[in-house]
């Protein structure tokens, strides 16, 4: 009896061993063959049936029932694991904006515009000079994107606009026809109610009126005529003939000016003039035709009233504009000086080599990058890339300030080739006070944001890099 039982057994022990020999083959061999979601299953040996309508459900079922096994999905988390060098990464968006940008300009040059749209070759034809004149201020329309002007269009005339979806649409570039409005609208100048924009408009035009007759037209204080002086010298320098108009200067000074009394605190800060003129060159553009060459424009020939407009709009705009940034003009300007040595510190943290050069020949940030925080690039740029780079600044909104210092990380970056070599002193402070973009467009614009944006969210949860203390 003993006897039996142990037979048995062992038939039992025998069969065990073999059936599980058998598992771990097949669950070895499924394994290695097994697809991943998505992926087509092998072929299978074609089974006699004598119906295949009827079981053609169970050999799909059949066929994916591991779609969702855990080893399946292991697979996929060690597929996720692999890594992407950054460098890879960008150089890949690069091609991706060229390669589309090739194939937008071939659907151009296939289409007879001379045909069509006498207009529009005029337009192109303005585009080419504007981009080989450094100080051209013209704006034509033959790049206008048709799709996102009208959503500009839809949301602007919406009844309640929606301002995070104008911030959204507006970082990558305003058009012209719309930009206007736009910025006021980003600059926190007009409400977002359509029915209150134009009641608000007016008020805050009567407002400033009332405050050029209260601070310019009387009397200057005694406290305020070394301002009145300084403002009186700036204004001259600028090199645009547009900016040489007695007309223009004199908008100019009244709205430095009032600034300079309404903020104590800080008052008038030599360079502030250059803040001004991306909001002039725009809202002046809505009192002429689309295309018009405002270089050489008689600004006296606008009407009195629309000059007035014109010169409010840009009152309001700068002083919004700049409520954000106000440290930056306080006494000794700490707040330039901190960001500089912020700018210093990230540059040291991403670029070793390049930080390790200028260094090594006694470059100091505050010589070069003081006046890109001062000025906010706006004389390193053409105008009209200037004003590309404030849809952006302007869409960033209470973000702009810290967004800026990546911008001229991403700005000093670009040259880094150029930089490196330079092997004396001189060589590099001269390229980095004189650096080359009279030729650079509005694509050179939008990949220098691209490249702040992506340092800006590579270091956001990683800010050993911004402990300077003050």
């Amino acid at each position: 009896m003993l006897e039996l039982d142990i037979g048995k057994m062992g038939d039992h022990v025998q069969k065990y061993v073999n059936d599980n020999d058998m598992n771990l083959k097949n669950s070895f061999w499924k394994k290695n063959i097994r697809n991943l979601p998505g992926r087509a299953s092998p072929k299978k040996e074609s089974k006699s049936v004598s119906s295949s309508a009827s079981t053609s459900f169970d050999d799909f079922q059949e066929s994916v029932s591991d779609a969702w096994e855990i080893e399946a999905e292991d697979e996929i988390l060690r597929m996720s694991e692999v890594k992407i060098s950054k460098r890879v990464a960008h150089s890949a968006a690069v091609n991706v904006i060229n390669n589309h940008k090739a194939s937008i300009e071939e659907i151009h040059k296939s289409k007879n515009y001379s045909n069509s749209d006498p207009q529009g070759e005029s337009s192109s034809q303005t585009y080419k000079e504007s981009r080989h004149t450094e100080n051209k201020v013209n704006f034509p329309n033959s790049e206008v994107d048709t799709n996102k002007l009208t959503k500009f269009q839809v949301l602007l005339e919406s009844n309640l606009l929606n301002l995070e979806d104008l911030k959204k649409l507006s970082w990558s570039g305003v058009p012209v026809e719309v930009r206007p409005m736009t910025w006021r609208l980003l600059a926190g100048y007009l409400p977002t109610s359509t029915e209150r924009r134009q009641e608000a408009l007016d008020r805050k035009r009567i407002d400033y009126a009332n405050l050029v007759k209260q601070y310019y037209d009387t009397d200057k204080d005694e406290a305020y005529k070394d301002t009145y002086r300084q403002i009186h010298i700036d204004i001259p320098r600028m090199s645009t003939p547009l900016f040489q108009q007695t007309t223009v200067q004199e908008m100019f000074e009244r709205i430095l000016f009032i600034w300079a009394i309404r903020h104590p605190a800080s008052g008038y800060v030599q360079g502030m003039n250059d803040l001004v003129t991306p909001f002039y060159v725009i809202f002046l553009q809505e009192y002429l035709p689309i295309g018009t060459n405002i270089e050489t424009l008689d600004v006296s020939s606008i009407s009195k009233k629309n000059r007035d407009s014109l010169e409010a709009d840009s009152f309001w705009c700068l002083s919004k504009f700049l409520d954000g940034i106000q440290d930056n003009y306080i006494f000794a300007q700490l707040g330039i000086q901190y960001k500089v040595n912020q700018l210093k510190e990230l540059i040291q943290r991403i670029d070793g080599t390049l930080h390790g050069h200028l260094m090594k020949h006694g470059i100091d940030y505050l010589q070069f990058s003081f006046r890109w925080m001062n000025n906010l690039l706006t004389r390193e740029l053409p105008l009209r890339c200037s004003i590309r780079l404030w849809d952006t600044y302007l869409a960033e909104s209470d973000c702009f300030a810290t967004f800026q210092l990546y911008v001229c990380a991403a700005f000093l970056l670009h040259w880094r080739q150029e930089l490196l070599e330079k092997k004396d002193f001189q060589g590099l402070l001269i390229m980095l006070q004189n650096l080359q973009t009279q030729n650079w467009t509005d694509t050179d614009i939008s990949l220098l944001v691209a490249e702040a944006y992506r340092l800006k969210f590579t270091f956001a949860d990683a800010p050993n890099h911004l402990t300077t203390k003050r």
